[in-house]
């Protein structure tokens, strides 16, 4: 009896340590090159329609992680792809995780945003075009905020800090931490049509 109540406390104990990287995602992460594969809807659709969880502070400060925001941010970039914007589930880890082009700052500068999340919405609704990396080939009409504010935490830290985003990049926010929930753009689209190439 003493045993199996002392292996229901390691058990307990167990679960409320944080988590690290699993070691699958380990080797997602240290294995693939530089330019990571995009998920795709119909082949990758359960990463993509699967709730991402927040990272661990032992995950926040890991060597694994650096090397994550490097390879997203190469892949949103290159040529190939040529984003404004990447989440984690779209290279197949549910963490949240984004890389957003900042047109709201001088040199519109990719940055990731970790822990991510959407605290409100305001300002007017605006209808758009958008696309995305992971539903190529097509493009939508969709209506978003004209302003957020968003919670997350820096690289480099573990602090959660806030900031209210306006615009073409309050537009990305919601697209990508939309990935974060297992929403696509096409689930909010008024119109979805074959984009022109």
């Amino acid at each position: 009896m003493k045993k199996l109540i002392f292996l229901m406390l390691v058990a307990l104990l167990m679960s409320c340590m944080p988590r690290a990287f699993t070691p699958a995602e380990r080797e997602l992460i240290l294995t693939s090159d530089s330019l990571m594969y995009v998920t795709q809807i119909h082949a990758d659709s359960a990463v993509l329609r699967t709730p991402s969880l927040d990272l661990t502070a032992e995950e926040l400060s890991s060597q694994e992680l650096r090397v994550l925001m490097a390879k997203m941010l190469y892949t949103v970039q290159h040529p190939t792809q040529d984003g404004v914007g990447i989440a984690s589930p779209q290279v197949g880890l549910n963490k949240r995780i984004v890389c957003v082009q900042r047109f709201d700052k001088p040199g519109e500068p990719f940055e990731c945003y970790l822990n991510a999340h959407l605290e409100s919405l305001g300002g007017e609704i605006a209808v758009g075009p958008e696309g995305c990396l992971s539903i190529p080939g097509k493009r939508g009409l969709v209506p978003r905020h004209t302003k957020v504010q968003i919670r997350y935490v820096a690289p480099g830290t573990t602090q959660e800090r806030t900031e209210e985003v306006e615009g073409f990049t309050a537009v990305i926010f919601q697209h990508e931490i939309d990935h974060l929930e297992g929403i696509l753009y096409t689930d909010r689209a008024d119109s979805v049509f074959v984009a022109p190439r």
